[in-house]
């Protein structure tokens, strides 16, 4: 009687939609997977890369939208492990960065199976990049930091004002995901510590044909995202280095945030 062949299990980062921003290692992986249990964010041409022979399961991950328990999908990988699959999780963005990919990494690990992680470039940096601006300047921002506006049920979130003067005394950049439900929270927290004209990015769908962004401040960002009717996914991207899109720079400041593409 044959011994059946371990199976394995990749975490990888697909991107933040653009299929051409995707990895090589991503892109071996892909091909060499015989289960690919997919994510809502991950664009339908990234799967050109798949075998023909694989099984694509989808398993919605949006948010604001019915998902598919978390529970149920560490269920399947473990099940599709066992039975000598080669097991692809794929993710939006980078596995790694509110991707649920460390809570993945533990169940996996507790029933005793190694996984290997491919990082994917994150949205935030993509929907920056798209604008002409960066994340860190070594004169306008000393470092960044990567934040949920969404917070565990149950949970109290992040403590937006603390963050804010934490940003403020050094020089930090905030990339924002999540947001947009919760961004009248998230602005009347951050205004206690950062100046009402601190520039702000917002950026829908990054990376992809359907990008949309605008450019404002602060003190304008929860009028500015209502009336361009901007929804997730979106970006949002709070301080200096905002000053450095191209768009930006063509305008004045107190028309920036009339300026959308």
């Amino acid at each position: 009687m044959s011994t059946p062949t371990p199976g394995r299990c990749t975490l990888v980062g697909a991107g933040p939609g653009d299929p051409e921003l995707l990895t090589l290692k991503a892109v071996r992986a892909i091909a060499s997977a015989t289960v690919l249990l997919v994510d809502d964010l991950v664009n339908d041409a990234v799967l050109a890369h798949a075998s023909p022979t694989a099984r694509i399961v989808h398993v919605g991950k949006r948010g604001g939208c019915k998902s598919t328990p978390q529970a149920f999908i560490d269920k399947l990988m473990i099940t599709a492990v066992h039975e000598g699959e080669h097991v692809v999780r794929l993710k939006g963005g980078d596995p790694f960065i509110f991707g649920r990919g460390g809570e993945e990494l533990e169940h996996l690990r507790a029933a005793g199976i190694e996984v290997e992680v491919v990082n994917g470039i994150t949205s935030g940096l993509a929907g920056m990049s798209s604008l002409g601006a960066p994340l860190t300047h070594r004169e306008h921002a000393h470092g960044v930091v990567f934040v949920t506006g969404h917070a565990k049920p149950g949970d109290t979130g992040t403590d937006w004002v603390l963050l804010a003067h934490t940003a403020h005394q050094a020089k930090l950049t905030l990339v924002i995901y999540m947001g947009v439900s919760s961004l009248a929270h998230i602005c009347q927290g951050l205004q206690s510590g950062l100046p009402a004209h601190t520039p702000v990015a917002v950026v829908q769908n990054a990376s992809l044909p359907t990008q949309r962004q605008v450019l404002t401040t602060l003190g304008e960002l929860v009028a500015t995202v209502q009336g361009q009717d901007l929804h997730s996914p979106c970006i949002i991207v709070v301080g200096d280095v905002v000053q450095g899109a191209r768009a930006w720079q063509k305008a004045e400041p107190h028309t920036a945030a009339q300026r959308i593409a």
